[in-house]
C-alpha cells in the first residue's frame, strides 16, 4: 500500500475499496453469482417495465407502482454493482472522493425510495380491498403522480445529509474502505472526528423512516385482513388475499434483511468482517432479483401477458 493511503491527510482525493478483505484470492469466483444476479435483476425489471408498457389492461395504479419499484431496483443495483464487479474482475479499487459520495447518495436515496413505494403499494391494496367501489375515484392519475413525486422528494431529501455530513469530516487516518462500495457508515468510520451526528442520523433514517413505513404498512394490512375475514366464503377470502401475496413477499424480502444488516453493522462486533460484507452484498441484490420474479410468477395478468409474448414469438 502506498504511503499516501496510510499517512495523515484531511481531504482524500480518492478512497480505496478493498472488496471483501481476506477473500481477495476468491474475488473472481465470488463475482460470478453476483454478476448472474445482476443480469437477472436487469432482465427481470426491464421485462416488468416492457410488459406493463405494452399491455393496456395493466395501465392501472397497482402496475404503475410496480414499474416505479422496477426502476428503483435498477437504480439500487446499478449504483453499486458495476464498480463492485470492476473491483472483483480488474482490481480497480480506487474511487474518486466525489464519486464515492455520489454512489453513497444514490444507494441510500433509492433504498428510501423503495420503502416509500411499498407504502404506496400497501395503500393501493387497502383501497382496492376495503373501498373497491371508490378505487378508480381515489387513485386517479393526478393522485398517482403526486404520490410518486412525494416519494421521490422524500427519498432525495432524506438521503442528502449522508454525503453532506461525510464531506465535512476530516480523514486523517486512512482512505481505505474495507468493502466493495461506499456505504454511509463504512465511510464515516474512517473519519478522525466525533461523527456521532452521522451515526445518529443514519439510525434516525432506519428507525423513524423505515420504521414508520413498516407501521403504516402493518396498519394497512390489519384493515385489509379485517375486510378479508368479513367475506362470506372461503374461496372469496382466498382469492382476495391472493392479490396481496406478491406485495407481502417483496416487503419481507426488503425489510427483514435491511433491519438485520443495519442492526448487525452497528451493534454486533464479534462477527468476521468478510461475513458482514457478504451479507451486505446479498442484501443489496436480493430485492432487485426477487421482486420481478415474485410479481411475474404470482401476478396472473403479468404472467399471462408474458406467456402471450413468448408464444407469439415462438410461432
Amino acid at each position: 500500500m502506498s504511503v499516501s493511503n496510510t499517512t495523515d491527510f484531511t481531504n482524500p482525493s480518492t478512497f480505496i475499496l478493498l472488496g471483501i478483505p481476506g477473500l481477495e484470492a476468491a474475488h473472481v469466483w465470488i463475482s460470478i453469482p453476483f454478476c448472474i444476479m445482476y443480469i437477472i435483476a436487469i432482465l427481470g425489471n426491464f421485462t416488468i417495465l416492457f410488459t406493463v408498457k405494452t399491455e393496456p389492461s395493466l395501465h392501472g395504479p397497482m402496475y404503475y407502482f410496480l414499474c416505479m419499484l422496477a426502476v428503483t431496483d435498477l437504480g439500487v443495483s446499478t449504483s453499486i454493482l458495476p464498480k463492485m464487479l470492476a473491483i472483483y474482475w480488474f482490481n480497480s479499487r480506487e474511487i474518486d472522493f466525489s464519486a464515492c459520495l455520489t454512489q453513497l447518495y444514490f444507494y441510500h436515496c433509492f433504498s428510501v425510495m423503495e420503502s416509500g413505494i411499498f407504502v404506496a403499494m400497501a395503500l393501493d391494496r387497502y383501497v382496492a380491498i376495503c373501498n373497491p367501489l371508490r378505487y378508480s375515484i381515489i387513485l386517479t392519475n393526478p393522485v398517482m403522480a403526486n404520490m410518486g413525486l412525494a416519494i421521490m422528494l422524500r427519498s432525495g431529501l432524506l438521503a442528502l445529509p449522508f454525503p453532506l455530513l461525510v464531506r465535512q469530516w476530516p480523514y486523517c487516518r486512512t482512505n481505505i474502505i474495507p468493502q466493495p462500495y461506499c456505504a454511509h457508515m463504512a465511510v464515516v468510520k474512517l473519519a478522525c472526528a466525533d461523527t456521532s451526528v452521522s451515526s445518529y442520523y443514519g439510525l434516525f433514517v432506519v428507525v423513524c423512516v423505515i420504521g414508520l413505513d413498516v407501521i403504516f404498512i402493518a396498519l394497512s394490512y390489519t384493515q385489509i385482513l379485517r375486510a378479508i375475514f368479513r367475506l362470506p366464503t372461503k374461496d372469496a377470502r382466498s382469492k382476495t388475499f391472493g392479490t396481496c401475496i406478491s406485495h407481502l413477499c417483496v416487503i419481507l424480502a426488503f425489510y427483514i434483511p435491511s433491519l438485520f444488516f443495519s442492526l448487525m453493522y452497528r451493534f454486533v462486533q464479534n462477527v468476521p468482517l468478510h461475513f458482514h460484507i457478504l451479507i451486505a452484498n446479498v442484501y443489496l441484490l436480493m430485492p432487485p432479483v426477487l421482486n420481478p420474479i415474485i410479481y411475474g410468477v404470482r401476478t396472473k395478468q403479468i404472467r399471462d401477458r408474458l406467456l402471450r409474448l413468448l408464444t407469439h414469438k415462438g410461432t
